[in-house]
Protein backbone atom coordinates (compact mmCIF):
# COMPACT_ATOMS: atom_id res chain seq x y z
CA UNK A 1 0.00 0.00 0.00
CA UNK A 2 0.93 3.40 -0.94
CA UNK A 3 2.00 5.63 2.56
CA UNK A 4 0.10 8.73 3.45
CA UNK A 5 -2.99 8.11 1.36
CA UNK A 6 -5.20 6.06 3.53
CA UNK A 7 -7.46 7.18 6.68
CA UNK A 8 -6.70 5.63 9.84
CA UNK A 9 -8.81 2.57 10.57
CA UNK A 10 -9.17 2.77 14.83
CA UNK A 11 -11.03 0.91 17.11
CA UNK A 12 -14.40 2.70 17.42
CA UNK A 13 -17.79 1.95 19.80
CA UNK A 14 -21.24 1.76 18.28
CA UNK A 15 -23.77 3.53 20.35
CA UNK A 16 -27.69 2.55 20.15
CA UNK A 17 -30.08 4.58 21.10
CA UNK A 18 -31.94 1.52 23.31
CA UNK A 19 -28.37 1.16 25.27
CA UNK A 20 -26.40 -1.40 23.39
CA UNK A 21 -22.83 -1.24 22.66
CA UNK A 22 -20.02 -2.85 20.90
CA UNK A 23 -16.55 -2.12 19.35
CA UNK A 24 -15.94 -2.56 15.73
CA UNK A 25 -12.74 -1.35 13.57
CA UNK A 26 -13.88 2.12 11.59
CA UNK A 27 -12.12 5.11 9.66
CA UNK A 28 -14.27 7.79 11.70
CA UNK A 29 -14.01 5.86 15.57
CA UNK A 30 -17.41 6.13 17.59
CA UNK A 31 -20.56 6.06 15.92
CA UNK A 32 -24.09 6.35 17.68
CA UNK A 33 -26.63 4.97 15.66
CA UNK A 34 -30.27 5.12 16.33
CA UNK A 35 -31.24 1.24 15.41
CA UNK A 36 -29.10 -2.21 15.75
CA UNK A 37 -29.39 -5.47 15.75
CA UNK A 38 -29.96 -5.70 19.36
CA UNK A 39 -33.89 -3.99 18.88
CA UNK A 40 -34.74 -3.99 15.28
CA UNK A 41 -37.75 -5.57 15.13
CA UNK A 42 -36.73 -8.29 12.38
CA UNK A 43 -33.60 -9.11 14.20
CA UNK A 44 -35.60 -9.51 17.86
CA UNK A 45 -38.31 -11.83 16.22
CA UNK A 46 -41.26 -8.58 16.96
CA UNK A 47 -40.95 -8.28 12.99
CA UNK A 48 -45.06 -7.41 11.84
CA UNK A 49 -45.99 -8.82 8.65
CA UNK A 50 -47.94 -6.75 6.36
CA UNK A 51 -50.79 -8.45 4.69
CA UNK A 52 -50.56 -7.45 1.14
CA UNK A 53 -53.25 -9.69 -0.34
CA UNK A 54 -55.68 -6.95 -0.18
CA UNK A 55 -53.12 -4.91 -2.65
CA UNK A 56 -52.44 -7.81 -5.10
CA UNK A 57 -56.13 -9.26 -5.53
CA UNK A 58 -56.80 -5.22 -6.34
CA UNK A 59 -53.95 -5.26 -8.91
CA UNK A 60 -54.48 -9.11 -10.63
CA UNK A 61 -58.60 -7.43 -10.61
CA UNK A 62 -57.32 -4.54 -12.50
CA UNK A 63 -54.72 -5.55 -14.36
CA UNK A 64 -55.02 -9.39 -14.20
CA UNK A 65 -56.65 -10.08 -17.93
CA UNK A 66 -54.47 -7.05 -19.79
CA UNK A 67 -52.30 -9.53 -21.54
CA UNK A 68 -55.46 -11.79 -22.80
CA UNK A 69 -57.52 -8.35 -23.95
CA UNK A 70 -55.02 -7.65 -26.48
CA UNK A 71 -55.14 -10.81 -28.03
Amino acid sequence: MKKGIHPDYKLGTVHCACGSEFKTHSTIGDITVEICSQCHPFFTGKQKLIDTAGRVDKFLKKYGNYNTAGK
